[in-house]
């Protein structure tokens, strides 16, 4: 019997509607919907973060439900519930600061989706709100810059000035780091924080914030630490706009080692950049399978991290991935 082309579509048809009712067919495989909120696009680091977490997920067949927050916790928020609405499979976000997220997160919990907080963590009495966080440990970041600069400035005589340019104000990263860093130098009462203000992770910012500082205290500066290296490469251009020598007149430390800072190094204007990796999405994709297969995860999972002084830049920098 000869078959013409419809009647063949037909069955081909009626063959897939069988198929997706059958478990264990490749038809009844659903992908795994993962709702990922982001912080914004502040910095180099960002990008490389959400890149990283866009590529893993392709890669991993994972359909990923993306969100910018533009840097605003209402919008993270927002896109969180509508995650929610939509009935995702696991959540994911990066949260804009720690306090404030109680409410969302227990509405996720109701609705019976996992959480994962990826690169900062939120401030909650309840823990069972998420499953894992995974990301840098921030507090050791700012103790490593803490002990270069002990280490650099051990045989000066007479106080060292420092200025702070800290991340946005009550994110887990600025109050970390600040924290780490004035661990290590309270030891010595030579080294004494100035003046301390936020650059809110931006370039702008840190460029301006920094043309106050050294309006205000110009002379007295002797180190700049700031929390990543976008403010710091803002502060740079300050700097040279205020006839000083960046990492010469002013030792500058920073956080985050992106390509960027890597290029000012080379260039002999920043002195050292603390590593905090942004490619986590390799190890978010993985924790989202073991999550929806019902595997264990750590409840902390810390990523491994180094210090770049500008020494080893150009040997360094061919390796960079961000």
């Amino acid at each position: 019997m000869k078959l013409n082309r419809r009647t063949l579509t037909t069955l081909a048809l009626a063959a897939a509607s069988l198929a997706s009712l059958l478990p264990g067919t490749a038809l009844a495989q659903k992908k795994v919907v993962l709702g990922f909120a982001q912080v914004g696009a502040e910095s180099e680091w960002r990008t490389a973060n959400t890149e990283s977490i866009k590529s893993a997920a392709k890669e991993a067949g994972i359909e990923l439900k993306f969100s910018d927050g533009q840097q605003k916790q209402e919008n993270q928020i927002k896109a969180i519930r509508s995650f929610i609405a939509q009935k995702v499979d696991v959540i994911a976000f990066s949260p804009v600061v720690e306090s404030g997220w109680e409410t969302v997160l227990r509405e996720a919990k109701a609705a019976k989706i996992p959480v994962v907080l990826t690169d900062r963590s939120v401030n909650t009495k309840d823990d069972s709100l998420y499953v894992t966080f995974m990301g840098s440990d921030f507090v050791e970041e700012g103790r490593k810059a803490g002990r270069w600069l002990v280490e650099k400035m051990k045989d000066q005589k007479g106080e060292v000035n420092i200025v702070e340019l800290q991340g946005t104000v009550g994110s887990a990263p600025a109050i970390d780091r600040k924290k780490g860093f004035e661990e290590i130098i309270k030891a010595d009462p030579k080294f004494k924080i100035i003046r301390s203000q936020t650059g809110d992770f931006t370039r702008a910012k840190g460029k301006e914030v920094m043309e106050a500082f050294l309006k205000a205290d110009g002379k007295k500066i002797n180190v700049l630490y700031a929390h990543n290296d976008d403010m710091a490469i803002g502060a740079i251009q300050a700097i040279e706009e205020a006839g000083l020598k960046p990492a010469k007149d002013i030792t500058i430390i920073s956080i985050d080692a992106v390509k960027g800072a890597f290029e000012a190094m080379m260039a002999g204007k920043l002195n050292v950049s603390v590593e905090c990796s942004p490619l986590l999405g390799p190890q978010l994709m993985t924790a989202v399978k073991d999550i929806k297969a019902g595997k264990p995860v750590p409840k902390r999972i810390v990523t491994e991290e180094t210090i770049f002084p500008m020494e080893v830049a150009a040997k360094e920098f061919p390796k960079r991935k961000y």
